[in-house]
């Protein structure tokens, strides 16, 4: 029988926890105030980390905490006292980079599943196996592991080893994100999950004896952002990975927004229901990885062949669609919402329901707040009312394309 892969999806606070959830994902990753590998969105304090696994839990969805930096000296010590309080907020694993933090985990959280995380540069079932005697429940192989190797590393190691790994997302251009060139640069150190990106930035080489002039560093003619990768994306993909015998896809994006989060976990589970039956995946579905900000899109290591064409020629990042409201209820024919960004009854306009299907939404005419007749929505957070025949349910999405 086919393994059912999880759709992991991440959150980096309560919003998109709860985005996540409701729009389908299997389980969602997040961090505490310690320990994790990222900085810029807000966490969760053992409070809100208890809420949130209340909240998963409810939704059918597991959690799984962050606790993937190298500690110091000095963390190492609170890292006890973190992990046993985090354990009693019902989490379901600990995602983990390294040995002594694995070893504490097991002796203060023993019933605890553990996530060896890509951090650790997980490329073969020797490694796999070693982890997996000395505790893990699974493994998140390193980014730059193929889909070949996937299915060896599966064929030797235990059936109760998962196997997990990033379909979609931003890449590092080093090592399974090991990388040091943000500390060097800026003093943001990307272990402690405040990487200022320096791969993104545009480089020019300088020559001894001639201090001052610059020189592009050119790559054929694909541009000189060298270390730029492109986003992942598997949405069509997903087959390959269940015959590979990949156990969980894990989003990347605990920095991204809770619409990012609604959509790519939508879309993610949604294809992987095609896939599972052996049918093609939809070109609508499809299509959501371009609803969302992205860079340019690769399929990262997982094939065999060539694909070291993974830089573009700038930094940005596209948007072909805005969210604009979300669907707060509906009654006596009308949708309530709530305004996000500007739009206009002339906008194109979608609406996504969670765990639902994208479908185009024309309404004839709005009201305002005060039931006032208007055909643009311009001022934030403000209650709107929009006469309509469906009744999309509450937190469905409102989106218009980008102009």
């Amino acid at each position: 029988m086919t393994e059912i892969p999880e759709i992991l999806s991440p959150a980096g606070d309560r919003e998109c926890l709860e985005a996540a959830v409701d729009f389908g994902c299997d389980a969602v990753y997040i961090g505490g105030q310690s320990f994790g590998m990222r900085a810029g969105p807000k966490n969760f304090d053992m409070e809100q980390l208890a809420d949130a696994v209340k909240y998963a839990h409810n939704g059918g969805a597991k959690v799984y905490l962050t606790c993937n930096t190298v500690p110091t000296a000095d963390e190492a010590d609170a890292f006890p006292g973190f992990i046993t309080e985090a354990y009693e907020t019902g989490i379901d694993a600990a995602i983990i980079a390294d040995i002594g933090v694995m070893a504490m985990t097991k002796k203060y959280a023993p019933k605890l599943d553990i996530h060896m995380s890509t951090q650790v540069g997980i490329m073969n079932h020797a490694t796999a196996n070693e982890l997996y005697r000395l505790g893990a429940r699974r493994v998140v192989l390193a980014r730059e592991t193929s889909l070949s190797d996937i299915a060896k590393i599966r064929k030797n190691i235990p059936d109760d080893l998962e196997i997990e790994v990033f379909v979609h997302g931003a890449m590092c251009v080093s090592f399974s994100g090991r990388c040091l060139l943000s500390k060097y640069l800026t003093g943001r150190d990307a272990n402690r999950g405040e990487c200022a990106q320096p791969c993104r930035w545009k480089y020019y080489l300088t020559e001894e004896q001639r201090p001052g002039e610059l020189y592009e560093i050119t790559e054929d003619n694909r541009g000189t952002y060298v270390f730029n990768a492109k986003d992942l994306c598997m949405l069509g993909h997903l087959d390959d990975l269940i015959e590979a015998g990949v156990s969980s896809l894990k989003i990347e994006g605990r920095a991204k927004s809770a619409y990012y989060t609604a959509v790519m976990s939508n879309a993610y589970k949604k294809a992987l229901g095609y896939a599972l039956k052996g049918d093609k995946v939809p070109e609508n579905i499809l299509a959501e990885a371009y609803r969302v900000s992205h860079r340019p899109y690769c399929t990262g290591f997982f094939y065999d062949h060539d694909d070291a064409d993974q830089h573009y020629e700038d930094s940005g990042y596209y948007r072909e669609y805005d969210f604009v409201g979300i669907v707060d209820g509906y009654e006596n024919g009308m949708l309530k919402i709530t305004q996000r960004n500007f739009f206009t009854l002339d906008s194109r306009l979608e609406i996504l329901p969670p765990k639902g299907d994208p479908v185009i939404f024309e309404p004839a005419e709005m009201f305002d707040s005060q039931m006032i007749p208007t055909n643009k929505a311009n001022r934030a957070v403000e209650r709107y009312y929009i006469p309509y025949d469906t009744a999309f349910p509450p937190k469905s999405i409102i989106r218009a394309e980008h102009r």
